[in-house]
């Protein structure tokens, strides 16, 4: 048994980064796969709440610690196992690919979650796919105007950085919710790049133990 235990969903873009990182540093971790919907959700129940209250996924065991969150994991790990290196060095730099994951954290990620989509359904406010895929068009858009001066192989310059762990599962997602994205040719760039690294092969959803066959 390995020492991290990694709690996801294959189709979870916030677990899709930590398993991109969790393979990056070649950190042999066990796959508990906590389905999002079947069973009416199966981080509602009793044994996953002990392990996260907040019912979600991510979170990584190692040893007797929990942390939930793909960010403080992902840094969690950077501390543990430093090299190879997701965090620029200059400090200014380091905070502007943490802008930049945040970006997506907190401003594409949140409006196409399992429970906000469920809620607008629910509310009969608006179809949850066209909601998801406006603000996930709206926030890419963005995302892109942001990089242009920034990226080149990578989100920031020729050096893989957490920017691209966050990235890359966020346009997986734009996929899934049939976000026309050819005009975001920065972004599509970058999503070329990093998809030729196994690490991120590796943590695609539909390699994962949990994925349809």
């Amino acid at each position: 048994m390995n020492s991290f235990i990694l709690y996801s969903y294959y189709r979870s873009s916030c677990a899709y980064r930590v398993r991109i990182g969790l393979y990056l540093k070649e950190l042999a971790f066990d796959y508990k796969a906590v389905h999002l919907v079947q069973s009416g959700g199966e981080q509602f129940q009793k044994d996953f709440k002990k392990i996260n209250p907040f019912f979600q996924v991510p979170c990584l065991k190692h040893g007797d610690n929990v942390l939930s969150q793909s960010l403080p994991i992902l840094l969690y790990l950077e501390e543990l196992k430093p090299e190879p290196t997701l965090l620029p060095k200059n400090s200014f730099q380091k905070m502007q690919v943490l802008s930049f994951c945040e970006m997506i954290n907190s401003g594409i990620q949140p409006l196409q979650n399992l429970s906000v989509l469920k809620y607008v359904e629910s509310q009969n406010q608006s179809d949850k796919t066209k909601w998801a895929r406006h603000w996930i068009k709206k926030g890419l858009e963005n995302c892109e105007n942001f990089l242009q001066s920034h990226s080149r192989s990578f989100c920031f310059g020729d050096s893989l950085s957490l920017a691209d762990l966050f990235l890359i599962p966020q346009l997986y997602n734009a996929r899934r919710f049939e976000v026309d994205t050819k005009n975001l040719t920065t972004l599509e760039k970058i999503n070329i790049h990093c998809l030729k690294i196994p690490a991120f092969q590796k943590a695609l959803p539909e390699n994962q133990p949990d994925a349809p066959k």
